[in-house]
């Protein structure tokens, strides 16, 4: 999965799921212009898996954090040398999620992410919507809906792995929530700030609260 070469970038011309576009507007009479991006509203869940008490994440190769990584390591050109920034350094640890591209409600989305993702299937029923809030506020302003997944051994159905035909490639991960914490807050392990809010969230609604 981080075995990356031929690292090159290109001018973006045409995309399916990403449109810029600019905004003129006036702000107390002053004259203003932004960029923007249009993208797809999203679903991201909290897999817990009670059998095990683990959270259940999935890890990737994400190019834009691999160039930002590149830049810091002084490779700003077109063309990245991948002996000076070895593939791993774009590896994200993340929860479950996916795009709301499908006529259907958002915790079914959700429900099929989770199966194609990380291989459990998983009654509507188990699904909890944690909350909706908005994303990329300078650059798209789009929807993500959280869910908390309760999962068990006997739910997993599959591998997981994400869609290949689509050229997914998905480690499926455990981590203890034991260590949960710990791990939101280490500054070494690449992770979007979702994940690190819905680790908190859980500590502060779900987990077994001791009695003193």
């Amino acid at each position: 999965m981080d075995k990356i070469s031929s690292v090159s970038k290109v001018e973006l011309t045409n995309s399916d799921f990403v449109k810029p576009f600019r905004i003129l507007y006036e702000q107390d009479g002053t004259k203003k212009i932004w960029d923007c991006i249009k993208i797809h509203d999203s679903v991201t869940i909290l897999i817990h898996n009670v059998s095990r008490d683990v959270f259940v994440l999935v890890k990737q190769f994400r190019p834009a954090v691999y160039i930002n990584q590149a830049a810091s390591h002084g490779e700003t050109g077109s063309e990245v040398n991948t002996e000076k920034v070895p593939g791993h350094l774009g590896l994200v640890y993340e929860l479950c999620a996916g795009i709301v591209d499908k006529n259907c409600g958002w915790n079914e989305i959700a429900q099929m992410e989770v199966l194609e993702e990380c291989g459990y299937q998983v009654p509507l029923s188990c699904l909890e919507e944690i909350t909706l809030a908005r994303g990329g506020t300078g650059v798209t302003g789009t929807k993500q809906a959280f869910y908390y997944a309760r999962v068990t051994d006997d739910m997993k159905v599959s591998a997981g792995g994400g869609n290949v035909d689509e050229g997914e490639m998905i480690e499926v991960v455990e981590i203890s929530v034991a260590e949960s914490l710990t791990f939101a807050m280490d500054q070494s392990i690449e992770k979007p700030v979702g994940l690190i809010f819905a680790f908190l969230w859980y500590h502060q609604y779900k987990a077994p609260k001791s009695i003193s």
